[in-house]
């Protein structure tokens, strides 16, 4: 009897007065009844349109169907035919704005918790199952993967998978990219990334840290000269963007890649961390994006004791997730709408001291659609704030296309790659992810890493 409640089961959270104090996951996920309760709201429509809203195109309906009988590992089967990282996915991605955007029940309800769902089957398996992988049989060819974000690994172990021998060149010295260094523990626990990493480890695939191609090797080294008939370039977007106004130098001044990096990879949180960061008590983010909610939240769980957001567009246009934004607010995070900065300011020590913002008002829509911010004559402000962590976007890092020959690449740094199946200038080498698109999503990122190590085997197979 399919469940008809036009509500999700609500998904269990730390009180937000007890999270904001420490790094422990928010999201407690579902126990086995709120599971099976929430798989039977699915209708099991007969043209999928969930499965159309995924971008590794995971067969939705099917594993939600077992979950509804109780075969949870069977659940897990199925997603893992098409996503190599279940219990990554049912964290971090968007649900909201692609399998559960389109599903029927969200029509006159709200749409199945496909994303919780997702999340709690893997966790079960990791959990409980015991089982290795069978090693496929071996082809003889071997692929390079440059990065071990979610493309990288994504285009890993579906190459793996066919039979190839894939090494994963990851420039810091723990693999997972993104996942490691940009997403807080409290949202993904670095201990489910590396079950993820090792279940690709089970499949063959090699892992090689501290390797910055294009310095320690390059692409052309890596085909020339050891042997790798393809490469995958999944190397992300860590340069970061800054706004070029005055006081960007100052002492207390962080891009958001270096303050999650440090807080996240670096442990920064802990006392014995030896990675040093600016004891703020008053910390300003510049920006909007799921990024900035992260950084904000760190701050805030790192002691700071106002932390603001300072956005030029409205709530509206806020660009973070729904859901991030909303545990922000629980958290008590001060968000400045229809603001934006001007200057920072400093002592005679170099010692941030505060912000100065300007006060916006919505005009015409810009090229993204969205409401151009105007300035309000007259509306400068200042904010006191003792550190100020800048969350504007990145680009991809300019070395790997300064040292490979051939390889084309946008005026803005992207890798220029075909969008359905990742091949680039130079022949035999494939790129995907925030590489090649900047910074965006990690679903969307596995999907870039999924369609190249399909046309990877093409590629090989037809060589």
């Amino acid at each position: 009897m399919p469940n008809m409640s036009l509500k999700k089961n609500e998904m269990p959270t730390q009180a937000a007065d007890v999270r904001n104090k420490n790094f422990s996951e928010v999201a407690l996920g579902y126990s086995e009844e709120q599971a099976l309760d929430e798989a039977k709201r699915c209708l099991h429509c007969k043209n999928k349109p969930c499965v159309t809203g995924c971008p590794v195109r995971i067969d939705i309906p099917e594993f939600i169907a077992k979950v509804a009988q109780g075969e949870f590992e069977e659940a897990y089967k199925i997603i893992q035919r098409s996503s190599s990282l279940p219990a990554v996915c049912g964290r971090v991605c968007p649900q909201e704005t692609q399998c559960e955007q389109v599903c029927v029940r969200g029509i006159k309800g709200e749409p199945v918790g496909i994303g919780r769902l997702e999340r709690f089957v893997a966790d079960r398996h990791n959990e409980l199952s015991r089982q290795k992988p069978d090693q496929p049989k071996g082809n003889g060819r071997k692929v390079a993967v440059v990065g071990s974000g979610p493309a990288g690994l994504t285009c890993a172990g579906d190459l793996a998978k066919k039979g190839y021998s894939v090494t994963i060149f990851e420039a810091l010295h723990l693999a997972g990219g993104v996942l490691v260094y940009g997403i807080p523990e409290f949202r993904l626990p670095k201990a489910i990334v590396q079950k993820e990493i090792d279940s690709l480890k089970e499949l063959g695939v090699r892992v090689e840290t501290n390797m910055v191609i294009g310095k320690v090797l390059s692409i052309d080294e890596l085909m020339d000269e050891y042997g790798y008939e393809a490469v995958f370039i999944g190397s992300g977007a860590g340069l970061p963007k800054f706004m070029r106004i005055p006081g960007e130098n100052l002492k207390g001044v962080y891009s958001a890649n270096e303050f999650l990096t440090r807080v996240n990879l670096m442990k920064a949180y802990k006392q014995d961390s030896w990675t040093p960061i600016h004891n703020a008590k008053r910390v300003a983010v510049v920006g909007g994006g799921n990024v900035a909610m992260d950084a904000a939240r760190c701050a805030k769980r790192l002691g700071a004791q106002e932390v603001y957001i300072v956005y030029r567009r409205s709530l509206a246009e806020l660009p973070a997730r729904k859901e991030e934004v909303e545990h922000a607010m629980e958290e008590g995070i001060v968000f400045k709408l229809l603001n934006n900065p001007t200057e920072i300011l400093g002592d005679d020590k170099f010692n941030v001291t505060g912000i100065k913002c300007v006060e916006m008002e919505l005009g015409e829509p810009d090229s993204s659609g969205r409401r151009r911010p105007v300035e309000k004559n007259g509306s400068e402000f200042i904010i006191d704030v003792d550190c100020v962590i800048m969350s504007i976007g990145t680009s991809p890092n300019p070395l790997i296309k300064s040292t490979t020959k051939g390889l084309e690449t946008e005026s803005w740094g992207g890798i220029i790659a075909d969008e359905a199946t990742g091949q680039t200038s130079r022949k035999g080498v494939f790129a995907g992810g925030d590489a090649v698109t900047g910074a965006a999503t990690v679903i969307l990122a596995m999907g870039a890493g999924k369609n190249a190590a399909s046309a990877i085997d093409k590629y090989l197979t037809e060589k």
